[in-house]
């Protein structure tokens, strides 16, 4: 490697270090907001049905913002809308701060959630546009993908500390405090040029890019993993509780999987070179559906915790190499509008399928969740081998505008 690539190297290194860092500390804002803030409304007397909406808050604005939100980035590239975003989760936060009362902490739900969502679109499109190739692309979204790892543990720890020792005001100004640290990162990293983006009379509506084939599919894909990611979140607590396992094993089964998510995204950038999106993809849809089919047969903490280690390694290293793909099957000019479309899609997905995990569940046993998700995600893993072609060279993008 000449001295040029390793400068380019380490000049790409140190950036995404600071864009991870700027996600964290935004991300982090959002994550203890979500543990605090329940918390809060419980010992003010509302109800579970309250604190219920409450959360649902924390994704319901990503689900209307991605859009408008990914076109955003499009037109004004990364440091616009990040500091959009500081701004609006600041103000969330310090507005619970304020006055902590149900109401101001809906508003902290809706601000903190949609900044966090609109952060990661423009943070994950910059990194998208910084990689040269297919292998770096798959190397800096393995990266990029530990962030939100990190903060959700470093957000409900920190609020968690604040409130046992100063409350909830303190907590709150801490997680108010944080996105600041994030633009404090973010003012250091290079602006990258501008792409072209079509007049408004000209521009397409963001549903156009779901008449490419190889974008639909790519959807469906991420929904079917992000599904059984919800899937194993909803139904082991459920299980563990019917085998008799108490709360400490319950929640230790699923940090193994937690942790056996983010260390394969370790993994990853070790391997980028040897690797194809489509084959990773593939193979994790496959193994999730054996590992689903046999879960609810395990009686066990052992063997569920074996399980949930393999199903970790399974999922975790699918958003890497959808993001990858992501980037290089849509035009430059559209990166924000095909990320936004793809956040929409998981949020949407985490509102409404838990009710639906529930329904079925009483209908037909919890067990038969697994099952079904299993079934869908093997027959859906020939989707993953249709993408084998759509695997398209990243246009370059245009020269810097003078």
């Amino acid at each position: 490697m000449d001295a040029h690539a390793t400068d380019s190297t380490r000049r790409l290194n140190a950036e995404l270090l600071r864009l991870i860092s700027a996600q964290v500390c935004i991300h982090a804002t959002m994550a203890g907001m979500r543990m605090a803030a329940p918390l809060l409304a419980l010992q003010q007397g509302y109800s579970a049905a309250a604190v219920g909406v409450l959360l649902a808050l924390f994704a319901l604005t990503q689900v209307f913002l991605a859009l408008p939100a990914g076109r955003f980035a499009d037109r004004h590239g990364l440091h616009r809308p990040l500091a959009w975003c500081v701004g609006v989760a600041c103000g969330g936060a310090g507005l619970a701060v304020i006055w902590p009362h149900y109401l101001c902490l809906c508003v902290a739900a809706l601000c903190t959630g949609g900044a966090a969502g609109a952060a990661v679109i423009a943070l994950q499109r910059h990194v998208g546009r910084l990689a040269e190739g297919p292998t770096e692309l798959k190397r800096v979204f393995s990266w990029l993908s530990l962030g939100p790892a990190v903060s959700n543990f470093v957000g409900p720890f920190l609020a968690g500390l604040m409130i046992d020792h100063l409350g909830f005001r303190a907590a709150f100004a801490l997680m108010a405090a944080l996105p600041l640290l994030a633009w404090a990162w973010l003012r250091s990293v290079r602006a990258l040029p501008a792409v072209a983006v079509p007049p408004a009379d000209q521009r397409r509506p963001a549903w156009s890019l779901l008449r490419d084939e190889g974008f639909r599919r790519l959807l469906l894909l991420n929904w079917f993993l992000s599904s059984c990611w919800d899937v194993h979140t909803f139904v082991v607590p459920i299980l563990g509780h019917e085998r008799g396992l108490s709360a400490s094993v319950i929640g230790a089964l699923l940090g193994a999987f937690a942790v056996s998510a983010s260390a394969v995204r370790l993994l990853l950038p070790w391997f980028a070179e040897r690797v194809r999106e489509w084959a990773v993809i593939m193979s994790a849809m496959l193994a999730t559906a054996l590992l689903f089919a046999v879960y609810p047969l395990l009686q066990g903490p052992w063997a569920m915790g074996l399980c949930s280690v393999l199903a970790g390694f399974a999922l975790g290293a699918v958003q890497p190499m959808i993001m990858s793909t992501l980037h290089q099957i849509t035009p430059h000019d559209r990166h924000g509008e095909a990320l936004g479309l793809r956040l929409m899609t998981i949020n949407a997905s985490s509102v409404m399928m838990p009710m639906l995990f529930g329904s079925a569940g009483a209908l037909v046993g919890i067990g038969s969740v697994f099952w079904a998700s299993g079934a869908l995600v093997g027959l859906g893993s020939r989707l993953a081998w249709g993408m084998r072609h759509a695997q398209l060279p990243a246009p370059t993008p245009p020269p810097p505008s003078h």
